[in-house]
């Protein structure tokens, strides 16, 4: 029962939640994850343009000479994170004291450059091979930079937006079974099934071969973000300006 509390709570925040929205909608952009991901995995060629960490691997691999997997689109990869990372810290210290304002001006870059990549991909030839495939992952993996730094900025607990291995860490290392104080699986566990269901729904799309349906969804999703968080602050309430 207090699971479903804890995930109740998390989708529909009391009133003087000190996150306010934050976290359902950081949610929404976790299923944003696990779309654009699968769609680079399976359609740009094992590659990944939110999950920095297994770019690392997978430029290992790569000169490793595994089959499959390729130095520049890694190198890229990890390079259009960073960057766009980079951007997110140049609008964090510009915008950084209003959560709700930051969220909505950092989703709404994330959703141009999301368009930006639906137009390379519709007007493409192939997407796993040629400059298409270098293009779009500079454009998703400069979002998906942008977006994790935001999440990271806005520190909603276990709402990285792009990472889980802490997450599941917690799930695990904090439950009774380990003498923890409590798994706090309500909280966590939506992070997990956000990029779960993108992953899956991005998967089926690609895999029936109407993989740029990916890059329309994700844009949609971070428009509705960045509308959202721009109309809940719009009074400047307490939430806005509270210290992650």
């Amino acid at each position: 029962m207090n699971v479903l509390v804890e995930a109740w709570r998390l989708i529909h925040p009391l009133p003087d939640d000190r996150h306010g929205p934050l976290a359902p909608l950081l949610l929404v952009l976790t299923v944003v994850t696990g779309l654009v991901d699968a769609f680079s995995y399976l359609a740009l060629g094992h590659v990944f343009v939110a999950n920095a960490t297994g770019n690392v691997a997978f430029l290992a691999f790569a000169l490793a000479g595994a089959h499959g997997f390729s130095v520049p689109a890694s190198l890229l990869a990890i390079a259009a994170f960073a960057a766009g990372a980079l951007a997110g810290g140049w609008l964090i210290n510009r915008l950084g004291v209003n959560r709700g304002r930051l969220l909505a001006r950092a989703a709404s870059v994330e959703a141009v450059l999301a368009a930006s990549a639906l137009i390379v991909a519709l007007t493409a030839q192939a997407l796993d091979g040629g400059a298409a495939r270098f293009i779009l992952i500079i454009l998703l993996g400069s979002a998906m930079g942008l977006q994790n730094a935001t999440a990271r900025k806005l520190a909603v607990p276990d709402l990285t937006t792009t990472v889980l291995t802490l997450t599941i860490t917690g799930m695990a290392a904090d439950s009774g079974l380990a003498g923890g104080r409590g798994s706090k699986l309500g909280q966590r566990l939506p992070a997990v099934l956000g990029i779960f269901l993108g992953g899956l729904a991005g998967a089926l799309l690609v895999e029936s071969g109407r993989a740029p349906l990916v890059l329309v969804i994700a844009p949609i999703l971070m428009v509705a973000v960045a509308v959202a968080a721009a109309w809940l602050s719009r009074a400047d309430p307490k939430w806005v300006r509270e210290s992650g």
